[in-house]
């Protein structure tokens, strides 16, 4: 019988990894689904969300930086930042280091949007957690995202 290809473990690996990393991605990419249906994001594309973000994150940065910094082509990073400044949530000045570079900013409707968001997907996230898992079930997942910061060191 042949294997489908998302069952293929890959040489040296086992099983409960392999299957482990499978499950991961899949319930991670759900909860991040989920999460923006809760924000109530449908006027704005996963890419402009992502871009808004990034931008509050930055305080001030060029497009090409944000381009870089999300692992998409400046040209992609320019539509969706003209599409973000004509909801009125960034706008562009001069670099006052380099007139011909473009500093982008969140404007105060850009900061509202993003901690208005933020704060609905933390209420949500932390009445779910309240409401769906039994103490001990959050005690286990705190053991868990432990484990799970492994990942994200190199």
């Amino acid at each position: 019988m042949e294997q489908q290809r998302s069952e293929e473990v890959p040489a040296g690996v086992s099983a409960s990894a392999a299957r482990a990393a499978r499950d991961l991605r899949v319930v991670f990419s759900r909860l991040r689904r989920r999460i923006r249906e809760v924000a109530q994001d449908e006027d704005l594309t996963p890419s402009q969300v992502s871009a808004l973000t990034l931008v509050g994150k930055h305080g001030a940065a060029t497009a090409s930086a944000l381009a870089s910094a999300e692992g998409v082509r400046p040209q992609s990073m320019a539509t969706t930042l003209a599409a973000l400044e004509q909801r009125g949530l960034i706008r562009r000045r001069p670099d006052p280091d380099d007139g011909r570079r473009q500093l982008v900013t969140l404007t105060e409707g850009g900061r509202e949007r993003i901690e208005g968001d933020r704060q609905i997907r933390e209420e949500w996230l932390t009445r779910a957690m309240e409401d769906r898992f039994t103490e001990s079930e959050r005690q286990t997942l705190l053991e868990a995202f432990t484990l799970m910061e492994r990942l994200t060191r190199s």
